[in-house]
């Protein structure tokens, strides 16, 4: 079995298998120089007298070849290799990583100085036509913006479990991998298991530490049991904390390893589809207060996070609907395939879990503190948060209270077709989208004005232009809040 690098012109296909080489103590084999040495020119020049057609053909035969070999156990492919159909059926035996580079990164690094990079407009384009395929034949995906991942990265690629993927996620402050597969849950790591009343009998450990069901029980008072279990069974700064469950259980467990000991590992083993499309990932942790929500909290980015979407066949309906509203946000915020997909209300799988989380790592790799970019996650979630705290967090999951923040949020951006859009994908799956007449608006109004996001006084809020085209930090006038919140009603 090689390891083999896929990725599209410009990835560092080559650089990357040199530097995994090296580590082996091995000599990496790269596609083009063995295409190269067998037309005893450049492939640049071949293509001069040649047509793409007669290349690929070629290049084929080469990799098929490459890829029997026993003595090439690192090896890069050119970019086009994998949309032959006999080269895909000779990487189902390897382990294949994807080098996941952006357009615009691609260009500098290849426009013009490729054949098939002399066209802004095509190169985009067979950057587009390629990705799906790309992330299809993949084990593990790792973005190109650090060359120390590849390095760090390897030995959880080596050892990815059969069937789930591999994604290796970035944020300023560190690194991790994410895995997504169906039996993850089964191979906890080693540590101090945290779980709730509901998942601890299913999946849980006998010796765990076990903390109350639902949003109610995310407060002060329960992190303080934690912490105090902790140090009574004795874990010390090299311990670790793993935590299985949905975003309740995330958000305490990882806030208690932030701060135990000012800082302990946390891994996150999702249970939820709030959880696995959304929360488990970009070190958000916290806890709430009566006077808002996550007013308590930190930054403590995760060591891994195992993520298995069988487990989701266990919640009950109106947890898993809920969840649903995070899934819609996220195709909101991403646009494209990802929101065209969302928009035929497809079942939860592994792919979709995977996209999800790819979307808000994305984010978070470019801003981890909400600085900027990741204020876009946020979508729907200042008048969502408001509604959980206007009611005491006990009237809506926190899904659903985000399901009906989106919905204002639409409103807000001036978005009816695209409202109406979302309110029949959430009705679809038996969310709210009006609120409960017995809500006091002006309680959710005051809760939104206190939103901990504010700067200077001022709630910037989430809208929407389009799929994909989402701005942050628009302040909006009470009086429009205050109908956006009326037309809840209706």
């Amino acid at each position: 079995m090689s390891l083999v690098f896929i990725g599209f012109m410009g990835a560092g296909k080559t650089s990357a298998a040199r530097a995994v080489a090296a580590e082996f103590g091995a000599r990496p084999v790269d596609s083009d120089a063995v295409l190269e040495e067998r037309f005893g020119m450049s492939i640049e020049a071949w293509f001069s007298t040649h047509s793409e057609h007669e290349y690929r053909e070629q290049e084929e035969e080469a990799v098929v070849a490459l890829l029997d070999r026993e003595d090439a156990p690192v090896v890069s492919l050119g970019g086009g290799a994998i949309t032959s159909d006999r080269v895909q059926q000779a990487l189902r035996r390897h382990t294949v990583v994807l080098l996941d580079v952006d357009p615009d990164t691609a260009w500098q690094r290849a426009g013009g100085r490729r054949p098939l990079a002399r066209d802004r407009r095509r190169f985009d384009e067979l950057h587009a036509e390629r990705l799906p395929l790309y992330e299809r034949l993949a084990d593990a995906i790792l973005p190109t913006s650090r060359r120390e991942s590849v390095r760090h990265a390897l030995p959880h690629i080596r050892e990815i479990p059969r069937g789930a993927k591999l994604v290796w996620a970035e944020a300023a402050s560190g690194s991790y991998p994410v895995l997504v597969g169906d039996g993850l849950v089964g191979r906890l790591p080693e540590g101090f298991v945290v779980t709730d009343a509901n998942v601890g009998g299913l999946y849980g450990p006998p010796d765990a530490i076990v903390i109350g069901a639902g949003e109610q029980h995310k407060t002060l008072t329960t992190a303080e049991g934690v912490l105090r279990e902790l140090a009574r069974r004795g874990a010390d700064h090299d311990s670790r904390v793993v935590a299985l469950g949905g975003g309740v259980v995330g958000d305490v467990a990882g806030f208690c390893a932030a701060v135990y000991q000012r800082g302990i590992g946390v891994v996150q083993v999702p249970t939820t589809i709030v959880a696995q499309v959304d929360s488990a990932y970009g070190g958000k942790t916290g806890v709430d207060l009566p006077e808002g929500k996550n007013y308590a909290g930190a930054y403590h980015q995760p060591s891994a996070v195992l993520a298995d979407p069988s487990v989701l066949a266990t919640l009950p309906p109106g947890e898993a609907a809920a969840g649903w509203a995070e899934v819609v946000k996220t195709g909101l915020i991403a646009g494209g395939a990802l929101w065209r997909r969302v928009r035929e209300d497809p079942p939860l799988d592994r792919d979709l879990v995977l996209a999800c989380a790819r979307t808000k790592l994305d984010v978070v790799a470019s801003d981890e503190r909400d600085d900027g970019r990741r204020q876009v996650l946020n979508l729907g979630h200042t008048i969502g948060h408001a509604i959980e705290t206007a009611t005491g967090y006990a009237r809506y999951r926190h899904g659903e209270a985000v399901g009906l923040g989106l919905l204002a949020a639409l409103t807000l951006s001036d978005r009816p077709a695209l409202r109406a859009d979302v309110a029949g994908l959430l009705a679809a799956r038996g969310l709210p989208t009006t609120i409960d007449p017995a809500v006091d608006l002006v309680a959710v109004e005051a809760a939104a004005a206190r939103d901990k996001k504010r700067r200077g006084g001022v709630v910037g809020f989430v809208i929407v232009e389009s799929p994909g085209y989402v701005r942050t930090g628009v302040p909006i006038e009470a009086d429009v809040v205050r109908a956006a919140l009326q037309e809840l009603r209706t």
